[in-house]
């Protein structure tokens, strides 16, 4: 027996099941990172996001080794990651340059509701979380089911413009469209939602914005503040529905755009009360 094998045997031993799966994990961008300490695993955690928010006492534990689009790879690299996770073509470069150094990277892409869930399974499976793992979607996907049943009950559904930009306008990404529906509203822009990439989702015209007069508008401007304001200052707006009867929301980056835990819990709980509270006056 080799003594690397002797040495993975004994951690096994040690820690359980614990000892599988990587033990030096650099999250590249935040789901991950709130994920694994959903799952008790945040202790193998040794890097994460600069823009990770959830959960906050990552940020005062975790050393913060990349933006979304940049990395630090040489602290990357000092960290001795077995197992770095990214997100998207988006972080490809990010992901080239590790792979390069020897570094083992896992590059989720879950553009959808189903595929958060599956990112989530199989991020739980690498751990040895499984059965845990799986306790916690239950849990997410029962309550889903209710926030779906609730609204089913509305007697008009309303329109809904989600904003992810303001110049140019950018509208949803599918799991928030996908969530949007869930809640009870319905997408203005449901053509576009399938379109991964946010350039392929510009509303090039924003009379069009206009022309489908959106209930309810909901802005999450990619980590700038949402600012009502600039909404309703917009030329030919102000016959707009949701400015009209000041339906103008801000839903923070972190709890929707998020292709993790968040967007499936308060992202949709909060699209969900502002649209229920919107029946009981408008529906």
């Amino acid at each position: 027996m080799t003594e690397s094998l002797k040495d993975w045997r004994s951690l096994a031993a040690a820690q359980g099941i614990a000892g599988y799966g990587p033990q030096r994990i650099v999250c590249l961008t935040e789901e991950p990172t709130e994920w694994l300490y959903l799952l008790g695993e945040e202790r193998r955690i040794v890097g994460i996001s600069g823009y990770t928010v959830r959960p906050p006492r990552a940020r005062e534990e975790k050393p913060k080794v990349s933006a979304f689009l940049s990395a630090k790879i040489d602290k990357i690299v000092e960290l001795r990651p077995d197992c770095v996770i990214g997100f998207s073509d988006l972080q490809a470069d990010i992901a080239s340059q590790l792979v390069k150094k020897g570094i083992q990277v896992t590059i989720f892409n879950q553009r959808s509701v189903a595929e958060i869930f599956s990112m989530l399974y199989q991020l739980a499976a690498m751990v040895g979380q499984e059965a845990r793992g799986l306790a916690l979607m239950q849990g997410m996907q029962q309550r889903l089911l209710e926030i779906e049943q609730a609204a089913a009950s509305l007697k008009r559904r309303p329109r809904v413009f989600f904003e992810e930009w303001y110049d140019p306008h950018i509208s949803a990404i599918a799991w928030v469209s996908e969530v949007i529906g869930i809640a009870g509203g319905d997408d203005c822009f449901p053509e576009l939602a399938c379109q991964a990439m946010g350039k392929d989702r510009i509303i090039a015209d924003g009379g069009e914005i206009v022309r489908r007069n959106p209930d309810i508008i909901f802005g999450s401007w990619c980590g700038r503040k949402f600012r009502p304001d600039h909404v309703r200052a917009r030329a030919g707006w102000d016959n707009v529905n949701a400015v009209q009867n000041d339906q103008l929301f801000e839903i923070k980056s972190a709890e929707i755009l998020q292709p993790g835990p968040a967007a499936l819990t308060d992202g949709v709980e909060q699209i969900h009360r502002i649209i229920m509270d919107w029946n009981k006056h408008y529906g």
